[in-house]
């Protein structure tokens, strides 16, 4: 790698520490404290049977999610941007899911934490994320100054975004560097998109059969009902701490994890139709999963606590990658579309067949932002092979997983895959 790619990357991991490390404190103290906008009153707990509404965007037109209706699906109110932050001018009109990876991408972009953008007094009071300030103005005239060129030279395609100039640098570089152009950089394996005439073998038939004979034998995969797993779990939210995590997942489709965190239980579920995160961090304390690329992620990764239905979990497979490596292992790359129209790249090894890597991809207003799921430490639990170790990497921080124990085809009560009630943030070692 060369120096100012190094730079550059050492630069946006030294970001990423103070983004995890700051935003967890940031979010305790607004669900904690009350100082956003109230937010909408979420709908009563309980399980819904609608039938999730196809997407109508999809990620291939890299289509924010303003059209999103008011309620979703299952019935619950989308809470926008409008309805729970202060003095948004620019960024208006999109759900508050995207508004928070909208926040991730410009983190991303130039290299800063939310206190490089707003305020310094934000970490007491977060009241004051709605302060104006010079940086802060600038960012909306270049959002609107990107979308002027998009809609002039791209007929409004989201070719050139805020990460196109800045890469992770706070002013864009004029200069040509003499060393990057020189130098070979490292491969981001993120990056490698199909190309044309690129290889047709192995197949994404042949290379989805390797993983499931790598994973255990047919019978195994087919005996295999339901999952609960115990472990730990450590990331922003948690202040970088471990803290209890449980996993559940029943077939077909069903998954629920419980994170244990300082502030309140997280919980992210499933139904098989229709998803929810209640969260003690979030401005917003029970948020439904929208339509797109947010239910297509939940359910496919509903669908691979059971792999032998890999195939059937995604459709459009395509393959054409070029060759490429993570932790300099070679990995095939295999790319499905999800139902509601995202994509999911996967990575499996070359040698032991095994899934290292997912890419999913959602967009935003400015933007489409990725999130990366690696999997290690693969273990035989009733005949068949799980990974024990997972680490969620998004825009706006980093989660990782230590599994301890999983109990395969245990009987889970169907209450763990409804929707949750609201989090419940706790005060000084008391629930409010």
């Amino acid at each position: 790698m060369n120096r100012s790619s190094s730079s550059r990357l050492a630069s946006s991991r030294f970001a990423a520490r103070l983004l995890t490390t700051a935003s967890a404190g940031l979010l305790a103290i607004a669900v904690a404290t009350g100082q956003t906008a109230a937010p909408p009153k979420p709908a009563a707990p309980g399980t819904s049977q609608s039938k999730a509404a196809p997407a109508k965007a999809t990620q291939a037109k890299a289509a924010p999610a303003k059209s999103a209706a008011a309620t979703t699906a299952s019935g619950d109110k989308v809470p926008m941007v409008e309805d729970v932050f202060r003095n948004v001018k620019v960024l208006k009109g999109i759900p508050v899911s995207q508004f928070m990876d909208t926040m991730g991408f410009f983190s991303a972009a130039t290299g800063m934490n939310c206190t490089g953008c707003h305020t310094p007094e934000s970490l007491q009071d977060v009241a004051h994320f709605a302060d104006d300030v010079p940086r802060k103005v600038i960012a909306r005239q270049m959002v609107l100054m990107v979308n002027n060129f998009n809609k002039s030279g791209f007929g409004g395609r989201q070719a050139v975004t805020c990460w196109t100039c800045h890469h992770g640098s706070q002013a864009p570089e004029s200069i040509p560097s003499l060393m990057a152009q020189y130098t070979v950089p490292e491969e981001d394996a993120n990056s490698i998109e199909i190309v044309p005439d690129g290889p047709t073998e192995p197949t994404a038939e042949q290379t989805l059969n390797k993983y499931l004979q790598a994973l255990g034998s047919a019978q195994k995969l087919a005996a295999l009902t339901s999952i609960t797993a115990k472990g730990t779990y450590e990331g922003y939210d948690t202040y970088h701490m471990k803290v209890p995590v449980e996993i559940y997942a029943k077939a077909p489709g069903q998954r629920s994890i419980v994170v244990h965190t300082q502030n309140g239980d997280s919980t992210t579920t499933f139904d098989g139709k229709s998803g929810w995160v209640a969260a003690a961090d979030k401005p917003v304390r029970l948020l439904a999963l929208l339509p797109g690329a947010e239910l297509d992620g939940a359910r496919f990764d509903a669908n691979l606590a059971f792999p032998g239905g890999i195939k059937q979990a995604l459709t459009q497979w395509k393959v054409g990658f070029p060759v490429t490596t993570i932790n300099d292992r070679t990995v095939n790359i295999v790319q499905g579309t999800g139902a509601g129209g995202s994509r999911i790249k996967l990575y499996f090894d070359e040698e032991n067949g095994l899934l290292t890597r997912q890419v999913r991809y959602s967009p935003t207003i400015i933007g489409t932002v990725p999130l990366q799921i690696d999997y290690s430490d693969y273990r035989d639990v009733a005949g068949v092979k799980m990974p024990y170790g997972i680490v969620i990497t998004w825009t706006g921080g980093q989660s990782k997983i230590l599994l301890t124990d999983i109990q395969p085809n245990v009987a889970i009560d169907a209450a763990r895959f409804a929707k949750p009630a609201p989090a419940v943030v706790k005060s000084f070692g008391k629930a409010r």
